[in-house]
C-alpha cells in the first residue's frame, strides 16, 4: 500500500463521510425498499462493521482485505455479523473491479476461510450482462462507492431458513425499480459526497 502523504490529486478521503454515504445508501436503499431482507437486523443490532480502504490500487485493496477478512472470522458474530469494506478511490471501473472479484475468493481459500466466510459486491457503476448502463434493475447493486460485502455463511444460511422465499428476492428487486423507474432511484439521492472517477447512472441524468 502507498504510505505516501497524499498529494492534491490523491486525496485521502474523510471515512466519516464515506461511511455515512453508505449508511444512507444502506438505509434509504437496501433496507428502505427492502432489496435485502437480512439487512435491516444486523444494522438495527449495530453488527456491521464499516472500513474504508485509502487504497488506490488492487495491491492496497488486497492487503486492507485480508485485514478485514481476519479480523471478522476472529470477531465475535453477536458484535460483528458483517463487513462492509468501502473503496472510494480504487476500481472506478466497474469491468477492473469484477476481475477483483477472483482475487477475492481465492484470498478465502488461502486464508482456510471457505465455507465461512464469502464476499459479495457493489459498484456505483454496476452493470448487469445484456442491459444498458441507464437500465434501472442495476440499481440493486450500486452503492456510492465500491464496496466488498464481507459475510458469514452462517449468518446466510439462518436467514434463508427464517425467509424461505429467499430466491424470489432478485426477481422482486427487479420489480420495485422498474416501478420506480430511474427518476425515483435518483430522488433518493444517494450519490457520493466524495468524488468517484467514472460515469454512473446518477450522472448521465444530471447531464441532461
Amino acid at each position: 500500500m502507498n504510505n505516501s502523504a497524499p498529494g492534491p490529486e490523491t486525496p485521502s478521503y474523510p471515512e466519516d463521510i464515506v461511511i455515512a454515504d453508505t449508511v444512507r445508501w444502506l438505509e434509504q436503499a437496501v433496507i428502505g425498499l427492502n432489496l435485502c431482507p437480512f439487512a435491516k437486523g444486523v444494522h438495527t443490532k449495530g453488527q456491521i462493521h464499516y472500513a474504508v480502504s485509502q487504497a488506490q490500487d488492487g495491491e492496497g485493496v488486497i492487503l486492507d482485505l485480508h485485514r478485514e477478512l481476519e479480523a471478522l472470522a476472529e470477531a465475535n458474530p453477536e458484535q460483528r455479523d458483517t463487513t462492509l469494506l468501502i473503496l472510494p478511490q480504487a476500481f472506478a471501473d466497474f469491468l477492473d473491479f469484477n476481475d477483483f472479484l477472483e482475487v477475492a475468493d481465492a484470498m478465502i481459500d488461502e486464508l482456510e476461510l471457505g465455507g465461512i466466510l464469502q464476499v459479495a459486491s457493489f459498484h456505483p457503476r454496476f452493470q448487469f450482462e445484456g442491459t444498458e448502463v441507464d437500465d434501472v434493475t442495476n440499481c440493486t447493486n450500486r452503492a456510492p462507492y465500491p464496496t466488498l460485502h464481507l459475510l458469514r455463511e452462517d449468518s446466510i444460511d439462518k436467514a434463508v431458513e427464517a425467509y424461505p422465499e429467499a430466491e424470489m428476492i432478485y426477481e422482486r428487486n427487479m420489480q420495485t425499480l422498474e416501478a420506480m423507474g430511474i427518476e425515483g432511484w435518483l430522488d433518493l439521492d444517494l450519490g457520493p459526497r466524495c468524488p468517484v472517477t467514472g460515469r454512473t447512472l446518477n450522472d448521465s441524468h444530471e447531464e441532461k
